[in-house]
């Protein structure tokens, strides 16, 4: 499926006879700080300080993760400016993005293309000049493939777009192990398969609840092309390769009882979960019957929970 960009409605909802450059430099820091999606990084750094301690067997040196965080901030804030930027003539037609800087016009669009640029750099130089250079590229092939392979390509095109551009996602794990070793082993691949089989079932139970928005601007979200019944077929599938996948550490030889059996209980109550909303979809539910958000909710806490249990684990071997 290809569809074109649509039509955005007048930007400036917060005062368009304003120039943005006019307005309150309080209110134009914080605007800012919400092109980098501050709470999506969170996650991107729970999944990267985790691995450190894997990679390191213990803790790591403190002004190596403090770096590597910066680095994964500025980097992962770079891609999200940029995907605003992108993607600012849909976001003005979505109610759960019509606040976003752009669409407000508390930020133009070339302060915003300026911005995540110069964070582009800015971290890759971070990364290569104190980190090592392997985490550089590993960033910066992070934000390409956000920004050019899902936002430009994959987005409005496919309803697979999820599932292929969750990669830039997956990353995190891979240049937090780079960070420490120098290289990337095993373990950190396994992790980046469980965040890759993670963000579908992730991502597509918010897609259900605000499908109508997707479907407003055309963007073929799995939930707003197939029926209740077979996304929720597809998010169980998902996690069962997920669980399983989330358990090949212990006999790689990377962890030890303490991650497995978080590992095992995590995993049985995220399945338990998916296989309730599965049933609920079958059933026909619609509406806050479907309770599709307990799944979504349940998937950050999950992914805590198992990157905690990867931090934890090797001072209980």
């Amino acid at each position: 499926m290809c569809v074109t960009a649509v039509e955005s409605r007048p930007v400036g909802i917060v005062g368009a006879s304003q120039s943005p450059s006019r307005r309150p430099f309080g209110a134009r820091a914080k605007a800012f700080v919400a092109l980098t999606k501050p709470r999506i990084i969170e996650l991107l750094l729970i999944t990267t300080v985790p691995v450190m301690f894997l990679a390191q067997q213990g803790v790591p040196d403190l002004g190596l993760v403090v770096l590597t965080c910066l680095g994964g901030y500025l980097s992962a804030g770079g891609a999200n400016a940029l995907n605003m930027y992108i993607d600012r003539d849909i976001d003005a037609l979505m109610d759960r993005t019509s606040q976003r800087p752009l669409v407000t016009g508390m930020v133009s669009p070339r302060e915003c293309l300026a911005f995540g640029i110069t964070l582009a750099v800015v971290s890759t130089l971070l990364f290569g000049l104190t980190v090592n250079w392997l985490s550089a590229w590993l960033a910066l092939g992070a934000l390409l493939f956000y920004v050019v392979v899902y936002t430009m390509i994959l987005k409005r095109r496919t309803s697979q777009n999820i599932v292929w551009g969750g990669i830039a996602g997956c990353m995190p794990v891979l240049i937090g192990w780079s960070a420490v070793t120098d290289s990337v082993s095993w373990a950190p691949v396994v992790l980046f398969l469980v965040m890759f089989f993670w963000t579908p079932p992730h991502y597509w139970p918010l897609s259900m609840k605000v499908r109508d928005d997707y479907a407003r601007v055309g963007v073929p979200m799995l939930p707003v092309v197939a029926s209740n019944k077979v996304v929720a077929k597809q998010i169980v599938l998902y996690s069962w390769v997920m669980v399983v996948v989330s358990l090949l550490l212990t006999p790689l030889g990377y962890t030890g009882w303490f991650y497995t059996s978080v590992a095992l209980v995590a995993g049985g109550w995220w399945l338990w979960e998916a296989h309730a909303l599965q049933s609920r979809a079958k059933s026909e539910a619609t509406g806050g019957k479907l309770k599709e958000m307990r799944l979504f909710h349940w998937s950050i806490t999950y992914v805590s929970l198992l990157f905690v249990a990867v931090a934890v684990d090797p001072f209980l071997r």
